[in-house]
């Protein structure tokens, strides 16, 4: 297979590891030639970058905050991303001058595989989301997945939740929109639930660990959380949450199981997990 170029794209990116995923897996895969970068587009430049993709391009990883703006530069979306309304991977199919440009989710995949590792012979009876922006509306895909479809989703602002209430309805799905505040509501239904998964950027979710730190303890938290953020590591709510004696599956098992995804379908072959699990472990420190 002669080489291609693939890369994952934000506003920063300089923080991926993206890269030290997939050029793992090339290696591993023998595919010598092909090449991954990390390359900065704002979504004020995506259309014009998108625009210049030709076939020596096999796909590209999306991350923040380009994960919804590139739905109408598509040709096709695949109806899981249609669905959840958030394309975290671009392939470019088929030659000629103008290839034709896919539309995935692969989020979901990762959101699934991770907290299925996190979660062993437990059910997601009764979920959190914390978040509500493109990967907030993945998680309720995965949560649905997992058997719950009526998660509370604590957000910052109704205003900013408009676009995940969307992608709820188109799901089938049923959360309970909740602002953050009072803080007090939030820490309760955090330590009542089965799941949390927190879909806030990094260090934003800070306030909610020292709340929890704050709270009353009556009893261990057995539950599962799923912090999407994985800087600094631990993050602020993954060590509040350990030191309450919850289970915790740290933001780097999402994006190596959504990476895996990405690999597969951009080489048309199965992704070696175990050389991206030692490449991620290997980046990580």
């Amino acid at each position: 297979m002669s080489g291609r170029r693939a890369a994952v794209l934000g506003h920063p990116v300089a923080h991926s590891l993206s890269p030290a995923l997939h050029r793992a897996a090339y290696t591993a895969l023998g595919l010598g030639e092909w090449r991954y970068d990390a390359i900065d587009v704002t979504q004020d430049d995506l259309e014009a970058f998108v625009a210049g993709l030709d076939e020596g391009w096999a796909g590209l990883s999306l991350t923040m905050p380009l994960k919804q703006a590139v739905l109408p530069l598509l040709d096709h979306v695949e109806p899981l991303a249609e669905v959840v309304g958030a394309v975290n991977t671009l392939l470019v199919q088929g030659g000629g001058r103008r290839p034709t440009l896919v539309g995935v989710n692969t989020d979901v995949h990762g959101i699934v595989a991770a907290l299925r590792e996190g979660l062993a012979t437990s059910r997601a009876r009764h979920a959190v989301v914390l978040g509500a922006g493109a990967t907030a509306a993945s998680t309720l895909a995965a949560l649905a997945q997992l058997g719950c479809a009526t998660p509370d989703v604590f957000v910052r602002s109704m205003a900013r939740a408009g676009a995940t209430m969307r992608a709820a309805h188109r799901m089938g799905v049923e959360p309970r929109f909740l602002t953050m505040s009072p803080a007090q509501r939030m820490t309760d239904a955090i330590r009542r639930a089965d799941v949390v998964v927190s879909t806030l950027p990094p260090h934003a979710a800070d306030e909610i660990a020292a709340a929890l730190g704050q709270a009353p303890v009556s009893e261990p938290v057995t539950a599962t959380l799923l912090d999407c953020a994985y800087d600094p590591r631990p993050t602020a709510l993954g060590a509040a949450w350990t030191a309450l004696g919850g289970v915790l599956v740290p933001g780097e098992r999402m994006l190596l199981h959504q990476a895996t995804e990405q690999v597969r379908l951009m080489t048309g072959r199965p992704a070696p997990l175990a050389a991206m699990e030692s490449a991620l472990g290997a980046a990580l420190g």
